[in-house]
């Protein structure tokens, strides 16, 4: 396959809506998507910088989670929703446990 003819094609979870009470999973993963992203960068040598420097390895959004913009956030948020609402397409169930 040519590399420049790839056309991602994720599973279609758009009829899925994830329930409420799953709002705050959906934020914990965030966060931990964020913090395994940079924990792989830094010990790949990154460091934080303030612009992206692919030759220095700097990178602005080594930083906590909660000093992220929130454009940052929402790809972190968007990468957790839509494994959650992958596991509910295909027939899982989360349930917390009490």
């Amino acid at each position: 396959m040519n590399k420049n003819n790839y056309i991602p094609l994720p599973i279609d979870t758009k009829d899925v809506v994830l329930p409420k009470e799953l709002a705050s999973l959906a934020e914990e993963i965030a966060k931990n998507v964020h913090e395994v992203w940079s924990e792989n960068r830094i010990k790949d040598g990154w460091t934080y910088g303030e612009e992206r420097d692919d030759t220095k390895k700097h990178h602005p959004c080594l930083v906590p989670y909660e000093e992220l913009t929130e454009t940052e956030k929402e790809y972190d948020r968007k990468t957790s929703q839509e494994t959650l609402k992958l596991i509910m397409k295909l027939g899982f169930k989360i349930i917390k446990k009490e």
